[in-house]
């Protein structure tokens, strides 16, 4: 391999974090890979690559260069398709990431749509509720919620969520109606434990006009997942908060109260997020503009 082929051989094992599984995408052997990304690292001067026994993982030269990479061969696939006349029929694997309440519920709608209308695209969809490394792990898109702090991410707002605050009616009778964030110190808490970081998340709240960020009180459950959240406020554990989708279902039941509807914080943005580049491979720009039209379409449970 020679010239593109050895960047080409670079990204396939970079996305993939071996040279037998690189190699097998590229109808090639892992000798003929290593040996080609081994070439490219002696013509640029850097290791690209920590090796061991089982896996390859980037070094910052190399997660530097795979992300140039990644613009690389997308400019060149779509100047292949420019030079043939047509652009080039959505194809291969579509890798994603997403918050995993949002991933179920909005987002694999939408991707299941795209595949019936492009037989040839394939789908690996990663449900989590931590951040994914885009670059280092080959994401295509991802979906993020919140403010960004990556600023080599190309983003678009999608959507917005909300935070509520929320009980069941037979834990407000039992306990009473807080009346105000000063009064939360009373009452038993639902924790969401970060997956980042193994820690509780603070409560958000806008009270007399300023934020406040509330460590939850009482802490009667810690759970790591937005729906089981719902449910053991549902079943009466005590107050949690989560975002309004979430919640929308059981507090059109009745099964869950809005707690200090008057506190919410400010929406928070739901961003698409894909590594920046000036030209996308067919099956990302199918996948962005669909996912850009599910803004009209499905507003926000709650304002």
């Amino acid at each position: 391999m020679h010239g593109l082929q050895q960047y080409v051989a670079f990204a396939e094992t970079a996305r993939h974090g071996s040279f037998a599984a690189a190699a097998r995408s590229l109808g090639s052997v892992p000798s003929g890979v290593a040996k080609a990304v081994a070439r490219l690292e002696g013509e640029l001067g850097v290791r690209l690559f920590h090796r061991s026994t089982r896996q390859v993982t980037l070094t910052p030269d190399g997660e530097r260069l795979y992300a140039h990479c990644q613009r690389l061969l997308a400019e060149v696939e779509e100047l292949r398709a420019q030079a043939a006349g047509t652009r080039l029929e959505p194809s291969g694997l579509l890798r994603v990431d997403a918050p995993v309440w949002w991933g179920k519920h909005r987002l694999m709608p939408v991707l299941a749509q795209l595949m019936h209308r492009y037989p040839a695209l394939r789908l690996d969809l990663r449900l989590q509720d931590g951040f994914a490394d885009l670059v280092q792990e080959g994401i295509d898109l991802a979906v993020r919620v919140g403010r960004l702090d990556d600023s080599s991410l190309v983003a678009r707002r999608i959507d917005t969520q909300t935070l509520l605050l929320c009980a069941s009616p037979a834990y407000l009778a039992a306990r009473g109606t807080p009346d105000g964030v000063a009064a939360l110190g009373a009452h038993a808490a639902i924790a969401f434990r970060m997956p980042s970081s193994g820690r509780q998340r603070p409560w958000q709240f806008v009270e007399d006009g300023r934020a406040v960020d509330l460590p939850p009180p009482n802490v009667a459950a810690r759970i790591n997942d937005g729906e089981a959240m719902v449910e053991a406020a549902r079943l009466g554990l005590g107050l949690c908060q989560v975002p309004d989708y979430m919640a929308a279902a059981a507090l059109a039941r009745g099964e869950l109260v809005e707690v200090l509807p008057g506190c919410r914080p400010p929406p928070m943005p739901v961003s698409v997020v894909h590594p920046g580049g000036r030209l996308l491979p067919a099956r990302v720009r199918v996948a962005l503009e669909a996912l850009s039209a599910l803004t009209a379409t499905q507003a926000p449970a709650a304002a």
